[in-house]
């Protein structure tokens, strides 16, 4: 069995992205790693090149600027990496530039792409979310989290990037068949040092809204204010992936949170509430469980 691993990234140093952890995390389960590095302003190219020399595989692209609706930009980076997969991988993992896989899961992982490798019927497999939030010690715990996506696909060329690049499609639009597992990405996407946070509101939103959008829903700060858009959090008490350490260990702001406070808005309670009660699911689901 071969796998390869795929991801995108641009300007990892300005928007303090993790894809260094990102990309260590998902290293020991493949052979190979492809990296779409975007044309960059800092030295994202050469922060990946020293990663793993023997496993890691870069091609340099250029962002198409013009594409300013939905995030598609970020989709068509996506299977710019994905093509670039050797022909021979049985599958390919993905993995964004703020997402982590903990060790504890690699053992399951393995035994999940082993125990699907010749069902034909599987397009891919399935994984949970922890959504941290401000810090490192809270997660977000509200229907505004997406709660599973697909992130090992089969290395077939009919599947594709879908929207955003939050999943995958394939042939004329279809959703993927999928088996879950039961084993977390760790998002640290709002995890970040306030005024690179700050930095990237303010271009990541230009890949999806015009210039008057960001004039009107962007504030013009310094730093980002975490405590405006809270939601409702809950502790984290479990560990962090090793590869987090080094970063977790070198955090400088506070970030300060009640989690007696609900922030939630009323129709975020009442489908807490009839997913509690009921077994109601109403969370986004961009893939089909078989």
């Amino acid at each position: 069995m071969k796998v390869s691993g795929f991801t995108f990234i641009k300007n990892a140093l300005i928007y303090d992205y993790p894809v260094v952890e990102a990309i260590r995390s998902v290293l020991p389960l493949c052979d190979v790693f492809v990296v779409a590095v975007g044309k960059s302003d800092d030295n994202t190219c050469q922060l990946i090149n020293n990663i793993d020399k023997s496993k890691i595989k870069i091609i340099e692209t250029v962002w198409d600027e013009t594409l300013r609706e939905g995030g598609k930009v970020l989709a068509r980076e996506t299977d710019k990496a994905f093509a670039e997969i050797p022909g021979d991988s049985d599958w390919a993992f993905y993995i964004q530039g703020d997402e982590v896989i903990h060790e504890k899961y690699y053992d399951m992982i393995r035994q999940g792409l082993q125990k699907y490798k010749d069902q034909q019927q599987v397009d891919g497999l399935l994984f949970k979310y922890k959504h941290f939030y401000g810090s490192y010690d809270y997660v977000g715990a509200s229907p505004r989290w997406y709660r599973n996506e697909v992130r090992i696909i089969r290395n077939d060329r009919t599947i594709y990037s879908f929207r955003d690049a939050q999943g995958f499609r394939k042939g004329d639009n279809q959703l993927l068949r999928v088996k879950p597992l039961d084993a977390y990405i760790y998002h640290y996407g709002w995890v970040k040092e306030p005024v690179a946070m700050q930095r990237k509101q303010e271009n990541f939103n230009k890949l999806w809204h015009d210039d008057n959008w960001i004039e009107r829903h962007i504030e013009k700060t310094e730093k980002f204010d975490y405590s405006k858009n809270p939601d409702y959090l809950v502790p984290f008490t479990e560990t962090h992936p090793r590869v987090m350490e080094d970063r977790i260990n070198a955090k400088n702001w506070k970030f300060e949170y009640d989690p007696a406070y609900d922030h939630r808005t009323f129709k975020s309670k009442v489908k807490d509430m009839l997913e509690k009660y009921l077994g109601l699911d109403f969370s986004y689901k961009n893939y089909r469980i078989i």
